[in-house]
């Protein structure tokens, strides 16, 4: 991990120094790819808006880099848990606001609207499937410009978000332990942390004049335990990413995603870690590197107002997590944005 941030630190300083012409403002590559949040910042008194929709698949256990199969971790094999997941599907709706008070510094306001299911198996023989929806955490976020070129050709900023536990961690689902009362679902099927987080970034991008690049890296810290005495582990997320223009309108882009997260601190007294993996909150470490494909497209562009459509497509390349563990198969992400 620290190697891994040493040499993207050196490849943003390096790449940083060989780049020097023109950006125009209105050209489609000027944002990030849509997975990537918090990627510009705007100019004095102007807004924008947008939604995006996450689509995230997960198929198959893992522990560490090796597939498990199912007897691997039930009793009826040779595991040790009377339950395992099989696959899940998560569907995030996020809205978000972005207002710039002066050149410097523009804010933003992000919640979303989360929903799960989760298939199951049992020693016994027996299937079932969990489901939660509802509003998950929201986020406000500081973005303070750092370094802008006069030619238009760089800019880096830092930015810093508060994030707000205003999703629930008091699901609950039937099982076919507790039929027909429901039962507190576990970890991964609440729908946000309980406690506040702070988020510190740094993103810098870099404009050639037929194609454009950019990077990203940051830590989400968790400041305390929830009113359920745990607290979600602490993340690194970082992305390096190209994009070109094809056109006036439209560009392409890939990228490299880092996220790696630590287990959980703390335990849900409700949860019983011996029955399910997803119960247990010393299995929820681990890190993954995805490759993402994107495509951007602007129209209407005049006096900084713009409509921006975007979508990306990502799909691991290495995932090794403390298991038994869902690993995951693809996220799909489309965005909308209109500024002015």
């Amino acid at each position: 991990m620290k190697n891994f941030l040493s040499l993207f630190s050196a490849a943003l300083g390096t790449i940083a120094l060989s780049t020097s012409l023109f950006a125009d403002v209105s050209r489609p590559d000027t944002h990030a790819p849509a997975g990537v949040m918090g990627d510009h910042i705007h100019d004095k008194g102007e807004w924008m808006f947008s939604y995006s929709y996450m689509d995230m698949e997960m198929e198959g256990n893992l522990d560490g880099t090796r597939d498990l199969s199912t007897d691997e971790i039930l009793l009826s094999g040779t595991g040790d848990f009377i339950v395992t997941p099989t696959d899940m599907t998560m569907r995030m709706h996020m809205i978000g606001g972005m207002y710039a008070p002066s050149d410097k510094l523009t804010l933003m306001l992000m919640t979303s609207f989360i929903e799960k299911d989760m298939n199951h198996v049992t020693a016994m023989g027996g299937a079932f499937e969990t489901s939660s929806s509802g509003i998950g955490d929201s986020s406000i976020t500081g973005l303070y410009s750092l370094t802008k070129a006069e030619d238009g050709s760089s800019n880096s900023h830092l930015s810093l978000g508060l994030f707000l536990p205003t999703g629930s961690i008091d699901e609950r689902d039937v099982i076919p332990l507790s039929a027909p009362n429901t039962a507190q679902l576990p970890y991964p099927m609440q729908l946000g942390s309980g406690s506040f987080a702070i988020e510190p970034g740094y993103t810098y991008n870099s404009y050639k004049d037929s194609w454009s690049w950019g990077g990203q890296i940051k830590a989400r810290i968790q400041l305390d335990r929830n009113s359920r005495d745990y607290s979600l582990g602490d993340q690194i997320m970082a992305s390096l990413w190209t994009a070109k223009p094809l056109n006036d309108n439209f560009s392409v882009s890939a990228r490299l995603q880092l996220d790696d997260k630590g287990n959980i601190s703390g335990a849900d007294s409700e949860l019983d870690p011996t029955i399910v993996p997803t119960a247990d909150p010393s299995l929820r470490a681990g890190t993954r590197v995805d490759l993402g494909l994107g495509i951007n497209w602007i129209t209407g562009v005049r006096d900084h107002a713009s409509w921006r459509l975007s979508a990306e497509y990502l799909t691991p390349v290495h995932q090794e997590l403390n298991g038994p563990q869902l690993e995951t198969d693809s996220t799909f992400i489309f965005k909308t944005q209109y500024s002015y």
